[in-house]
């Protein structure tokens, strides 16, 4: 899943990682996806929204904007409510990674990329970007995370963000 670099012993036995993702549209209401991928198995891939680890005393928007800019080059960005919020587990880079991940809404009219601050293991997990149709997301194929985004995109494309964030099922893999 997502690739951003924690030390092991950073937090608590138990203690779930703070992540903020941003569900970034663009002016024709595509989102703009991450293609990972195992470092050890470049097979095993996946797509996911941009986003990460809050650093320091940083809040969950700052964390958001500043991971967006570090992973797409995108920083003329309005930044919108959460949406979503949901818990995951996942195996990744041999740890386990354990995550409280809030999805933030996000609209820009800047569609060119140009990631230009992936740690080190994003850019050994990391294959590139792709802006996506609410109806090819719906067709892929491919793994996508959370599971059910094409149907929360299209709910959020249909009806606009929830007055309150929706609590997603817990996420364990």
């Amino acid at each position: 899943m997502a690739a951003e670099s924690v030390a092991a012993g950073e937090r608590a036995l138990g203690e779930l990682r703070k992540v903020a993702r941003v569900v970034l549209l663009d002016p024709q209401d595509r989102i703009l996806l991450m293609h990972g991928y195992e470092p050890e198995d470049p097979a095993d891939r996946w797509w996911f929204t941009p986003g990460g680890g809050l650093e320091g005393d940083e809040t969950r928007e700052e964390a958001a904007l500043r991971e967006l800019a570090e992973e797409t080059g995108i920083t003329e960005v309005e930044l919108g409510p959460v949406l979503w919020r949901r818990t995951c587990s996942f195996p990744f880079d041999g740890r386990r990674w354990d995550q409280d991940e809030w999805y933030f809404l996000a609209r820009t009219s800047q569609t060119a990329t140009a990631p230009c601050g992936l740690t080190e293991l994003e850019q050994r997990s990391v294959a590139g970007l792709r802006w996506w149709t609410s109806a090819e997301l719906s067709a892929a194929r491919e793994t996508v995370y959370p599971t059910r985004l094409a149907a929360l995109l299209r709910t959020l494309l249909d009806e606009g963000p929830p007055g309150a964030p929706v609590v997603l099922a817990p996420e364990i893999v």
